[in-house]
């Protein structure tokens, strides 16, 4: 690879522009107009617009990155997160341009983005899987059909993304077809596509997942699992690693599981196998994100392993040494900051000190437009046990400052004191609930 331009913005296109840096490779950062002063902007050797505001007009315009990448020399593509990191179409389309799209073979992530057949794929590797629908359906009528056979409650889900758009638990079938309505709907404004499919709803499971590295060699690494269960209307919000709700047997399993199901489907790059945990000792593959996950950080932190420096030494062909060169090790926490207005930052002081890193593109200044996702940062603390770094997490919160716009600081510090989340007690359904109670 000579340069890559970053398909993406905000603060994941910021973190791939200082890997880039660091492996000595020249950065494209790709901009909408309401993104001229972004940071990724600033920060990359070359920028060129793609588009107005609207995510559809220009992060999503297939054509406009592979026309950037052609107009500015890059021969690589990193698609980030979101937008059109798990589009197979998008990936073939890098490669018929002669790109090398950073990521993982179009067909798998075809695969894995077919959910009802990426749980078929899983189920033949071995996979205990959730019930769910044998196929991907666009009408409700299908759907009925397919939840009737499951049994409500169901959950409803796009095929085509995640994190939390297109989602809806449905208790009965009255309500489907509405409910159905409005999922479709928002997965069409969010991924384009109308292809929906279901599972069965459990009532209490706790959102574990494992990090997948994987080279084009077949060496595949799982990197330790990250526990995602405090989430509010499916997004998440607080994030840990190692999940301290395994048991060390059903740790060993849910590694090794992943690890042995990734290399069947010759996987490369990083990658992320999500899983619903039942009980302490049984969990169920919920789906693959075919990508770098938001919570990234936290896994490095206790593994001491760049994942994205890594996705890009395996794009270039470099092979992963045989096993992870060191244990994981610590606890670390993620708390995601979410802009509650668009607006001006008029004033901003960012945590610092000891065991606390910062991702964000935000600066003094900047005016956060109201067109795209509401995540303005990531805070992450990491030490030596749960409980020091919690301690350490509600002393980076209480010290940051982001003045001109509303933000979720206070909700999280409320968060970091609730004994349900400090019991690991919660589920999945936990903070929804907390939140209609108060």
């Amino acid at each position: 690879m000579k340069k890559v331009l970053i398909a993406n913005r905000g603060e994941i296109a910021v973190r791939i522009i200082r890997a880039c840096r660091e492996l000595n490779l020249p950065t494209v950062a790709v901009y909408s107009t309401a993104d001229r002063a972004a940071l990724h902007v600033q920060l990359a050797d070359q920028s060129i617009c793609i588009g107005p505001a609207a995510a559809t007009e220009s992060y999503l315009n297939q054509s406009a990155l592979i026309t950037a990448a052609k107009l500015t020399g890059a021969d690589a593509i990193h698609p980030g997160y979101g937008f059109l990191s798990e589009n197979a179409e998008f990936a073939r389309q890098c490669q018929d341009a002669g790109l090398n799209f950073i990521g993982p073979d179009p067909a798998v992530i075809e695969l894995m983005g077919e959910k009802a057949a990426a749980r078929q794929t899983m189920t033949a590797a071995g996979m205990p899987v959730t019930p769910g629908s044998p196929s991907e359906f666009t009408t409700a009528t299908a759907g009925l059909a397919a939840a009737q056979k499951i049994g409500f409650p169901v959950m409803l889900k796009a095929s085509a993304g995640g994190g939390g758009k297109g989602m809806r638990v449905i208790n009965q079938a009255s309500q489907f077809e509405h409910e159905f309505s409005l999922a479709q709907n928002e997965a069409v404004k969010a991924f384009g596509s109308k292809q929906m499919y279901l599972e069965k709803y459990l009532a209490k499971p706790r959102h574990i997942e494992v990090q997948i590295l994987a080279d084009q060699a077949g060496t595949v690494w799982a990197v330790g699992e990250r526990d995602c269960t405090i989430q509010q209307h499916h997004q998440k919000v607080i994030e840990e690693a190692p999940a301290e709700c395994l048991t060390a047997s059903t740790r060993e399993k849910l590694l090794d599981t992943a690890r042995i199901a990734a290399k069947k489907l010759h996987y490369t790059g990083a990658g992320t196998m999500e899983f619903l945990l039942a009980d302490p000792t049984h969990f169920y593959f919920m789906e693959m994100n075919t990508r770098i996950q938001v919570e990234h950080p936290i896994t490095e932190l206790t593994s001491g392993i760049d994942l994205v420096k890594w996705q890009l030494k395996i794009a270039a062909g470099e092979k992963l040494p045989p096993a992870l060169p060191h244990p994981l090790a610590g606890f670390a926490l993620e708390c995601r900051i979410n802009a509650q207005t668009a607006g001006q930052i008029t004033g901003l002081h960012l945590p610092g000190g000891w065991g606390i890193r910062v991702d964000t593109a935000i600066y003094q200044g900047y005016l956060i437009p109201p067109n795209y996702d509401a995540m303005i940062a990531k805070i992450i603390a990491y030490g030596s046990d749960r409980q020091t770094v919690i301690q350490r997490m509600k002393m980076a919160l209480d010290e940051t400052v982001i003045s001109g716009i509303n933000t979720n600081l206070d909700f999280l510090l409320q968060l970091l004191t609730e004994p349900d989340y400090l019991q690991l007690k919660a589920d999945i359904n936990w903070l929804d609930q907390l939140t209609q109670t108060n």
